[in-house]
């Protein structure tokens, strides 16, 4: 990030700020890292960061769609380069047949383009968390390494 001179900013649900942590926890992390919001709530996710009530209530928070969403409005928010989200089920209650425990989307976004995958993790609630932010940032990383290559 600080040698490509980019920006970063976070927007996480089910992993309460583990993400924006583990970025700080880099020495020169100032660099790069604007900051993060933690949208638990569905309506900060509405509000701040200007996921689709629609959206939300039809395919709900955990979705391509709010994960998508989320790292689009974290990057407008907070002006930066690329957007991370991740939203998910990190358990050990919360999850159905649809969307069972461990389900987790992440998503990158930057003005050159998007990437989101979804996860199926199948830990406790804290393994599933750190999975989801060992995932981010690979994500970040490929997305990082695919947008350095020239266009053909």
């Amino acid at each position: 990030m600080k040698k490509r001179r980019l920006t970063i900013s976070v927007a996480e649900s089910c992993t309460g700020g583990l993400l924006a942590s583990r970025i700080i926890d880099a020495p020169g992390a100032s660099a790069y890292f604007i900051g993060g919001i933690v949208a638990y709530h569905n309506e900060v996710k509405a509000k701040l960061l200007a996921v689709p009530e629609e959206a939300l209530k039809k395919i709900g928070a955990i979705s391509e769609e709010t994960a998508t969403a989320m790292a689009r409005g974290c990057r407008r928010l907070f002006g930066t380069d690329i957007g991370v989200s991740i939203t998910g089920i990190a358990g050990p209650t919360g999850g159905s047949a649809a969307k069972p425990v461990g389900i987790t989307y992440i998503a990158v976004e930057s003005v050159t383009g998007r990437r989101c995958e979804c996860f199926r993790w199948s830990g406790n609630r804290a393994s599933n968390r750190e999975s989801s932010v060992n995932a981010a940032l690979e994500l970040v990383l490929a997305f990082l390494d695919d947008d350095s290559r020239p266009s053909v």
